[in-house]
């Protein structure tokens, strides 16, 4: 599958896989000088880049990058981005800083992954009794730990 990228700034690299396992293409931080995220801070970090996914059958997934995340505390302000099939804007990243330490993001770094998954659109409808299953209405812990 192929999926069309404009490139908004000569900064900014196609997105592209570390190996190839990789579920997720790395989207690097296209800025023009160091960002430092201070802790509890929110930022949000332009891509230089937009995107055309092939039709309303696929969304892109914005995930954080794990080492950020457990060794930095970086992580995404929303937890997972939604990019819709039909959005032609940049593709922005919002971060924030969960630990106690100052990070600094620098240009060219990468900040996130994107994976491109397809998308069952449904129809929702209304009844009057669902059917029932083991768990219930069993919540959070219902089903052990």
């Amino acid at each position: 599958m192929e999926f069309h990228v404009k490139l908004l700034s000569p900064q900014a690299p196609l997105p592209t896989y570390a190996t190839d396992g990789a579920a997720a293409m790395d989207l690097t931080a296209c800025i023009p000088q160091a960002v430092t995220v201070s802790p509890g801070q929110l930022v949000t970090i332009p891509t230089g880049i937009a995107i055309a996914l092939p039709g309303p059958e696929f969304m892109a997934l914005i995930f954080a990058r794990s080492g950020l995340g457990t060794k930095h505390g970086i992580c995404l302000s929303n937890g997972v981005g939604v990019i819709d099939s039909d959005y032609r804007g940049e593709v922005k990243v919002g971060l924030t800083n969960l630990s106690q330490t100052p990070y600094t993001i620098q240009p060219g770094d990468r900040v996130a992954q994107m994976a491109i998954v397809p998308v069952a659109h449904a129809r929702a409808v209304s009844v009057e009794k669902l059917e029932e299953t083991r768990r219930g209405g069993g919540g959070f812990g219902s089903t052990g730990k």
